[in-house]
């Protein structure tokens, strides 16, 4: 099918914000990119913005609803990452039995019209826009980073020297179960002192 792409890549993205959630510590969610500054989101609204936002595009621009309400209860991270996790898994199934007529029909974006297969590219954008957000905030409270896409300072430096991807978990269940044990992400080795820009002078 001509739109699989979408569907392929929305199974990928699905597990990269649950991925970059995990990052943080539960005692980290109220915090926000400068302590004095509300407009910048905490880490917690970053997760309540995450799963609202992405309910309401899919119910109202492409009519899938998975039938639950997006926040979970608690608000605390795990929690925020079970209830995603589950949603995405639903959207994702629904996603998987559309066809190249859905996906080329007109829905509502905002004030505008649009193709779905439009939505969904603006719809990818926009999680991976937050999720670059929430990545910088990991580095402002000194993390260690694993591969969200591709190599990071913590897994090697740069991937023209040859530095390795190295995802947190394997799958959304591994994360999960992990997670719930209090963490069992993939080790880390370090940059061991490799130049991680492409401008090492300055």
């Amino acid at each position: 099918m001509r739109y699989d792409f979408l569907v392929d890549t929305y199974a990928t993205e699905r597990i990269k914000v649950v991925s970059v959630w995990s990052e943080f510590r539960d005692d980290e969610l109220p915090r926000r990119p400068h302590v004095e500054d509300p407009r910048g989101r905490s880490v917690h609204e970053q997760m309540v913005h995450q799963c609202v936002s992405e309910n309401l595009w899919f119910m109202n621009m492409l009519g899938i609803d998975v039938g639950a309400p997006p926040l979970p209860k608690p608000e605390t991270r795990l929690s925020f990452i079970r209830q995603y996790a589950e949603d995405s898994g639903k959207r994702l199934a629904a996603l998987k039995s559309k066809d190249e007529t859905w996906w080329e029909g007109a829905t509502t974006f905002f004030d505008v019209e649009r193709s779905r297969a439009w939505v969904m590219v603006r719809r990818l954008t926009h999680t991976s826009h937050h999720r670059g957000q929430q990545m910088a905030m990991l580095r402002m409270l000194r993390h260690d980073v694993h591969s969200n896409y591709g190599p990071t300072a913590d897994t090697g430096g740069l991937m023209q020297n040859h530095a390795p991807t190295i995802y947190a978990y394997r799958s959304i269940e591994g994360l999960m179960a992990g997670e719930a044990k209090g963490g069992a992400k993939s080790a880390l080795p370090g940059g061991a002192g490799k130049q991680v820009t492409e401008r090492p002078g300055e």
